[in-house]
């Protein structure tokens, strides 16, 4: 029995990883092993420097046109509302009934007027639109002066964008549109459309956010053939940026700094919408999530959440200091640039006394785990719980 009870008691084995995460070598240097040598109430903290260490220079530094700080020049091509194939536009010109009505943006992104050739439209503003129609009316004989035309946006499509690159799930989203128990009626009624669904952020979150090793300098937007590069980097500062509206067929590709980045680990629009926590049981489970306070908001934390905060809004510590300060939790994570994961271990209560905790406290990541430790005590306790139930067990003839 005493056997039984040192195994038991026996520390764990530390956590095999592939990358040197014990020495700083990971994704985040918060994963190395904390420093007992150091002093504990040092105010310097260096996880940032080393992560910066490893960072490639931005490439978006001399992008064409003129650049600030941040934000900057953007393309006459990307700026303002432009139509996108499955757009509803309505086209008047008084006293018409052979061209005035609403009209579809065509898949092969153009707009088809009875009578005249296709126009196009895909990644066009409506008044460019209007002065190809104009033309079209005049050289077709059905005018011959200069007629009044109108176009308006009565409905913004769904989009399809391609998403690739330092995002947390790399794939074709489709964005825009609106549910059929959010349509505003007045808005249906009025002439004219308006969507916020539509635009870059909307894209990049749908991919899931970017990653924190995302150079946000050198976004490159291709459409119609043409590589744009965007500067991002005002959408985390709290800065004015122009909010690019996409259209079909647009791709978007996020280089990547390779290396982990804590200024990018912020709620932002192009951040992920939080993190969902996946959460183990303690030694002794509650019977439901309510008892053990683990509901909706602490299963989902803002993005920017660390560890230490998951695991004490998992209700994994707390309670009796005398069976509940030696706990420990480990964290199950992944590399998003190479896919190779880590895991590990730290004391809370370690964590609780150091002022230096956010050297090795590490930001969570969407698909993260957290598994948590009962203290000694709680484990002795339960082993002597089993070891008086066998005997219960043997004493019964």
């Amino acid at each position: 029995m005493s056997l039984l009870m040192a195994s038991a008691c026996a520390t764990p084995r530390d956590a095999s990883n592939i990358e040197p995460a014990s020495v700083g070598g990971a994704y985040q240097a918060q994963y190395r092993d904390i420093d007992t040598t150091r002093d504990a109430v040092s105010t310097v903290l260096v996880s940032p420097q080393m992560n910066a260490s490893k960072c490639k220079p931005y490439g978006g530094d001399s992008p064409t046109g003129t650049k600030g700080s941040y934000g900057g020049y953007l393309p006459e091509a990307l700026r303002g509302e432009v139509l996108s194939r499955g757009d509803l536009v309505e086209l008047l010109l008084p006293g018409d009934d052979t061209f005035s009505g609403d009209y579809v943006i065509s898949r092969d992104g153009t707009l088809k007027l009875p009578f005249i050739a296709p126009i196009p439209a895909q990644g066009r503003t409506t008044q460019q639109v209007i002065n190809d129609a104009v033309s079209a009316l005049i050289s077709g004989g059905y005018y011959t002066t200069t007629p009044s035309v109108s176009l308006l946006v009565k409905d913004f499509a769904p989009v399809r964008v391609a998403v690739s690159g330092a995002v947390f799930e790399p794939q074709t989203v489709t964005i825009g549109g609106v549910p059929g128990d959010q349509v505003d009626t007045l808005r249906q009624a009025a002439l004219g459309a308006s969507t916020e669904t539509r635009n870059l952020t909307v894209a990049l979150r749908n991919a899931g956010g970017i990653r924190p090793d995302a150079d946000l300098s050198a976004v490159q937007l291709t459409r119609n053939g043409v590589t744009y590069t965007l500067d991002l980097r005002a959408a985390l500062k709290g800065f004015g940026f122009d909010d690019v509206l996409m259209i079909g067929g647009d791709e978007l590709f996020v280089p990547s700094r390779h290396c982990f980045q804590d200024d990018l680990m912020v709620p932002s629009p192009i951040s992920p919408p939080g993190i969902s926590l996946y959460l183990s049981n303690l030694t002794v489970p509650a019977t439901g999530n309510a008892p053990s306070a683990i509901g909706q908001t602490v299963r989902e934390v803002p993005y920017g959440t660390r560890f230490t905060q998951a695991v004490i809004d998992a209700n994994c510590v707390g309670g009796a200091r005398a069976t509940s300060a030696d706990r420990s939790a480990a964290l199950f994570s992944r590399n998003p640039m190479t896919d190779v994961s880590v895991v590990i271990e730290r004391k809370v209560e370690v964590m609780r006394q150091r002022a230096d905790r956010d050297d090795y406290d590490p930001y969570l990541l969407p698909g993260d785990a957290i598994a948590c430790y009962d203290s000694g005590v709680t484990n002795l306790s339960e082993i002597a719980k089993v070891v008086g139930l066998v005997g219960l067990a043997v004493a019964i003839p």
